[in-house]
């Protein structure tokens, strides 16, 4: 019998030989031998795979997004109210609009999506609401499908109304009385805007319209208009006032001024310039409203006794300014005392058929012959006035 050599364990029979790219069981392969690494290099396959994988988790990410953003799962309301007016015929784009910019809800768009998902994009009622600051869009819409509460009422306060004025308007609706509430506050101290001693809100009480609960104390609305006037205030440019030694409190007694006077915008800046310039000049206002304001009389025509009169308000017989503002202005109106046009104007009267328009003068030569002239349009008209014709 003829030997064979022994072969090692798991290796190829004798004779066979191994493949050059053969890995060998007691040491580690070797590296096959070429351009291209299969364990690195994914198949076309796999790349197809990974790409779904990325564009289906991007997918449900978007989805998410949306879903939370329309539906507001951890949303609730931030902190404060404002009150909003949807005006009747209002669509559900204009409201959504209306809340985006009012901060009532973060999108118009999905508050107008949620609304036709619900079914309630018809329902929105008109009126007026105290909403809450950043509140879902179910609860907006649940709010506004239900109708302003009927125990909320709505005051309106126009433009240089005195605080004798706005008690007529206020009483009844509020609990307490209106003079009463707005002798003082601890939220706001005349004396710091320059003030007399013992000086009451008037001048202060920012015109505007309010909201509130209806038999709620006349107090909560004095406080709304007294923030109202501190933020708006806060704006207002006073450096040329303080270059003229106006006071804030001068700027606000001017601007009330301003306000009776002024019946189109443009005239405010104009009617402002002859208040300084008297001012400036040691000639009385003569302004009629100051009359009117110590007598509380707005409609009739004023007597000889009340132009004479020794009241503190009476520009007539009085040098300077009245003590203290005639009615609470408007921004407007601040504006236009705190920047007066710059002009040599002494007069103002009202021009004829000039739609409230005033005619203004540096002399008095043309103050008189623009004042014969009203004059003349009111004997032609039987004694009425011709602001309009």
């Amino acid at each position: 019998m003829s030997e064979r050599p022994p072969r090692a364990p798991g290796g190829p029979p004798p004779g066979e030989r191994r493949p050059p790219d053969a890995g060998h069981p007691d040491r580690p392969d070797r590296p096959p031998t070429g351009d291209a690494d299969p364990a690195r290099a994914p198949r076309p396959a796999s790349r197809r795979r990974l790409a779904l994988v990325l564009g289906g988790g991007l997918v449900l990410v978007l989805v998410a997004w949306f879903l939370l953003s329309l539906f507001q799962p951890f949303a609730g309301g931030g902190k404060g109210s404002v009150q909003v007016a949807i005006p009747r015929g209002s669509g559900v784009g204009a409201i959504g609009d209306l809340l985006e910019r009012r901060g009532v809800v973060s999108s118009s768009f999905f508050f107008g999506l949620r609304a036709r998902l619900s079914g309630k994009a018809s329902e929105l009622k008109p009126g007026v609401y105290s909403l809450r600051r950043d509140i879902s869009y179910g609860a907006a819409l649940d709010a506004l499908s239900k109708g302003p509460p009927p125990n909320i009422v709505r005051i309106t306060i126009p433009e240089g109304r005195s605080r004798r004025e706005i008690a007529r308007i206020v009483d009844g609706s509020l609990t307490g009385g209106y003079l009463a509430a707005t002798r003082g506050s601890a939220l706001l101290s005349p004396r710091r805007y320059g003030a007399p001693r013992g000086a009451s809100l008037e001048g202060f009480l920012f015109p505007a319209t309010y909201v509130l609960r209806r038999g709620r104390p006349v107090s909560d609305l004095v406080n709304q208009q007294l923030a109202a006037f501190k933020r708006e205030f806060a704006g207002v440019d006073l450096r040329y006032a303080r270059t003229r030694n106006v006071t804030p409190y001068d700027v606000l007694t001017i601007a009330s001024m301003i306000e009776r006077e002024a019946a189109v915008p443009r005239d405010r800046a104009l009617i402002a310039s002859v208040i300084y310039n008297r001012l400036h000049a040691h000639m009385p206002l003569q302004i009629d409203a100051t009359v009117r304001y110590a007598f509380d009389d707005w409609t009739h025509p004023l007597t000889d006794a009340q132009l004479h009169s020794r009241s503190p308000y009476n520009t007539y017989t009085r040098l300077g300014l009245p003590v203290g503002p005639i009615g609470n202005p408007g921004l407007a109106s601040i504006e236009a005392a705190a920047h007066p046009a710059r002009t040599r104007f002494l007069y103002f009267v009202v021009k004829p058929c000039g739609n409230g328009e005033h005619a203004f003068s540096s002399t008095y030569a043309q103050f008189q012959r623009d004042s014969r002239r009203y004059s003349t349009a009111r004997q032609r008209r039987g004694g009425r006035a011709p602001n309009r014709c």
